[in-house]
């Protein structure tokens, strides 16, 4: 969708995603090898008490499900920013969702803008686990 065409406050409910307890801790060896997301043991002594899914895992696992939908399209010429918050820890078998908002576009020249998205994530309690803000360059619709 062209720069243009994106309104503040457009959103779109994104699918579930399940966080998959082995592909959690093959992600953690890979990216993030820490025993909080790895040794079953070690987590049991943590006040988590069990292991928890990597933050950047549990942001890619709902990033993946807004890609399915993807205001932008082909009309995306770049990421510019992304900040993640995590606000509660997400563990094996938790089930993700979310919602993607625009909110705030600023139209940079004639050729294309910020648009900023925010995903606010939920578990399966209904418990805000984490948020994100990406800012994109967008094109902007083509003069004739």
């Amino acid at each position: 969708m062209y720069f243009d065409d994106l309104k503040t406050g457009m959103s779109a409910e994104l699918e579930p995603a399940v966080i998959d307890k082995d592909k959690m801790i093959a992600f953690a060896r890979d990216y993030d090898n820490i025993p909080l997301h790895t040794d079953e043991e070690y987590a049991k002594t943590t006040h988590f008490g069990r292991l928890i899914a990597p933050g950047v895992m549990s942001f890619m696992a709902v990033w993946a499900k807004y890609l399915e939908v993807d205001f932008f399209g082909e009309e995306l010429l770049a990421g510019k920013s992304t900040k993640i918050e995590w606000l509660k820890p997400v563990f094996a078998d938790d089930v993700l969702t979310g919602k993607a908002e625009i909110t705030n576009l600023v139209k940079r020249n004639e050729r294309n803008g910020l648009a900023e998205l925010t995903i606010n994530v939920f578990n399966q309690n209904g418990e805000l686990v984490l948020t994100n803000v990406t800012e994109s360059v967008v094109k902007c619709r083509p003069l004739d």
